[in-house]
């Protein structure tokens, strides 16, 4: 298990290089000028000049590009452009809520989505299944930011029961949560009752049934526990997508979150902010995808085998 982590780990180094590299180079050639944002309209060229030579920013590609694969091997990602703050502490103050809302958002979409596809699957073309793939398609193809409206419209403006902006308390956190975890609930929903589906016909199954074992033992403890890896595998890249997509909902919601931070960043041209930013996203979404192979060799003794 030791040697497979370490493995991993080391696997991460050239996608992480690689995610370094892509954006690095499209914040090069993006066309505006973060000392001509910062300065104004009333600047002149000698000035702008002046602050790009201060930066860095007239510096070769390959040099700029060494100075900040060197910085991050210090864990230097240096200072924002726009607060004059290190970027390290900007995104540790923010990343908290981003994290809060994209994981009860994929806990949401697990508490609803996995009983409903293992209800879907057991009664296959029943009234319920096609309910609930109905619900599923809906849920898919909701917008969250549009959804998020909705629910202020409802149950804050008309009704008055849940507060509209911030992420402080749970009465804050449920319509939020709501809104992004929706649509992860429909898509669990869907991948465990094709995966259900996929084991419930299996002959194990019909083994246990010709042993005695009740339903609920067949279903749970032999069809569902080999049903897991891909509901797993879905779970994990739910989660990076909504970590990676919060913004609109922080938006919505006036949440401070990474996600929001990081658009203000883009629209200032604030390339500290916006480097680091993705590039941390990676790490974790990286990261995530090391637990999800991890969590497979719990689910699965096959896999935990292939570990030693």
């Amino acid at each position: 298990m030791h040697k497979y982590i370490l493995k991993r780990l080391l696997m991460m180094v050239p996608v992480l290089l690689g995610v370094i590299i892509i954006i690095f180079s499209l914040n090069y050639f993006m066309p505006a000028c973060p000392v001509a944002r910062r300065l104004g309209d009333a600047a002149t060229p000698d000035q702008i000049r002046q602050g790009r030579d201060e930066l860095g920013l007239n510096d070769p590609y390959v040099v700029q590009l060494g100075r900040f694969v060197g910085n991050i091997v210090r864990l230097d990602f240096g200072d924002s452009f726009h607060t004059g703050q290190p970027v390290t502490s900007e995104i540790a103050a923010r990343f908290p809520n981003t994290f809060q809302l994209a994981l009860f958002g994929v806990l949401l979409g697990l508490i609803i989505g996995i009983p409903l596809g293992i209800l879907s699957a057991t009664r296959q073309y029943s009234l319920f299944d096609s309910g609930a793939t109905f619900l599923g398609l809906l849920g898919a193809s909701i917008p969250n930011f549009w959804l998020g409206m909705m629910l202020i419209i409802v149950f804050s403006v008309n009704l008055g029961w849940l507060p509209a902006m911030g992420f402080d308390t749970p009465l804050h956190m449920i319509m939020p949560v709501t809104a992004i975890g929706t649509g992860s609930a429909a898509i669990i929903m869907r991948m465990t009752r094709s995966s259900m589906l996929e084991n419930i016909r299996q002959d194990y199954v019909r083994t246990a049934r010709a042993k005695g074992q009740s339903e609920r033992v067949v279903i749970f403890r032999h069809a569902l526990k080999n049903a897991l890896l891909p509901i797993i595998t879905v779970a994990g890249l739910q989660f990076g997508v909504l970590l990676g997509g919060a913004v609109l909902t922080e938006n919505i919601f006036t949440i401070i979150g990474l996600g929001r931070f990081m658009v203000d960043s883009m629209h200032r041209v604030d390339s500290p902010v916006i480097l680091s930013g993705v590039l941390f996203i990676a790490l974790i979404f990286s990261f995530v995808n090391l637990a999800v192979d991890l969590l497979y060799g719990f689910v699965d003794p096959r896999i935990r085998s292939q570990y030693k």
